[in-house]
């Protein structure tokens, strides 16, 4: 049962200590005299440590273990709050490199836990944790601007070390456990492999460009709506229900996936609800709350999917650490670069359309890299190809 609850509370890490800063990005602006520049800084840096730390964790894991890796990861993101919050320039930056660093290991090695612990239910276990994800997102982006309101923007992000403190103090029950014991594996030939494989490369596409996606939404859709007309405080509402809404796969997404064949048509449909969400905010934002829940609907279960997809598509724990590493570590460069080109884009045109209109064709493209992903097939490394099983 800690185990469970354990698995649970490190998934609630890995995306609401950063999701939940955009909601504040403007008082954090202002309080601090930050360029655009600068505050652009706060969403790229933590998605650059996932780029560059992801497809080194096999190592990290290799080495010390999966139990001291994941706890060292879940005390790296809690240091990081708090030196986030303590209302210096340099400790904010400096604390955002660090809550990344966590968060990129944490990432990596979700799917191997699951893979490891849970083989017979990796669907049903990745929907829980996607659900733990996507409601503890949620209502740390629902409840920011409030708290921030109420006690200023240090407050706000500092009530965020909750999470890694109760994830840390229950994955330290794990230390003796014997959940996963360091192995050899032959991490350079094995890293190379990887990176030939054609179905990796779909995984790769499909979970790269929802991130970029989602996180496009995460740094600008609070700017995106007030452009709209909506107040500072409807707008970090909705940002919420955003973050809400991509935890609703994990409520039926694994069952569903567990009595399906292959995942070719649920990695459309999923794929198409975002599709929808992007037109939709282009062409009726008032619509906004319709909207945005098609997107995190759609968005949460593209990466359950991919998640998912890691751990049915390799044959090993070993492997799925190394998947995981190239999908999340391309992934998080497209994504990294987001923010900041949207930001460019949006200068130059004056308005949301071309970004919205063209975040709307990447969806297309990831919808296909989705199916084609999602017929049943292996990796295997040893030849390096994907063959049917």
């Amino acid at each position: 049962m800690m185990l469970f609850i354990g698995i649970l509370l490190v998934a609630c890490n890995l995306r609401a200590p950063f999701t939940g800063v955009a909601p504040v990005l403007d008082t954090i602006q202002s309080v601090l005299s930050l360029s655009s520049y600068q505050t652009g800084l706060l969403t790229t840096l933590p998605l650059l440590c996932f780029a560059v730390i992801s497809p080194f964790v096999a190592q990290l894991e290799k080495r010390f273990g999966l139990n001291i890796t994941l706890l060292t990861a879940l005390v790296a993101i809690m240091i990081g709050i708090l030196v986030r919050s303590l209302g210096w320039v340099s400790s904010l930056y400096i604390g955002t490199l660090l809550t990344g660093a966590g968060i990129a290991v944490g990432n990596t090695l979700l799917p191997s836990l699951v893979k490891q612990n849970y083989p017979d239910k990796v669907a049903n276990m990745t929907g829980l944790c996607g659900l733990c994800m996507g409601v503890s997102a949620g209502l740390i982006s629902a409840t920011i601007v409030p708290l921030d309101m109420l006690g200023g923007w240090q407050i706000a992000l500092g009530t965020m070390v909750i999470l890694p403190l109760l994830g840390a103090v229950i994955w330290s029950k794990q230390l003796n456990g014997t959940t996963y014991q360091p192995k050899q594996i032959k991490t350079p030939s094995s890293m190379r492999s990887i990176w030939l494989a054609p179905l990796a490369w779909q995984i790769t596409l499909f979970m790269g460009i929802n991130s970029l996606l989602y996180y496009m939404l995460v740094a600008w859709l609070p700017t995106i709506l007030t452009d709209a007309g909506f107040s500072t405080l409807e707008a970090g509402s909705v940002h919420g229900m955003m973050q809400l809404a991509s935890a609703l796969p994990g409520l039926f997404l694994g069952p569903i996936v567990s009595r399906m064949k292959n995942q070719v048509t649920i990695a459309i449909i999923m794929s198409g609800l975002l599709t929808v969400g992007l037109m939709g905010l282009w062409i009726a934002p008032l619509g906004a709350m319709l909207w945005v829940s098609c997107f995190g609907v759609g968005s949460g279960g593209v990466i359950l999917l991919a998640y998912m997809f890691i751990g049915f598509r390799t044959g090993s724990t070993t492997q799925a650490t190394l998947l995981s590493g190239m999908a999340q570590g391309v992934g998080y460069l497209l994504a990294a670069s987001g923010p900041t080109l949207v930001g460019i884009l949006h200068n130059i045109t004056h308005n949301w359309t071309a970004v919205l209109l063209i975040a709307t064709g990447l969806s297309v493209v990831m919808l296909i890299s989705g199916a084609l992903a999602g017929r049943l097939r292996s990796i295997e490394l040893s030849d390096v190809e994907a063959v049917q099983v």
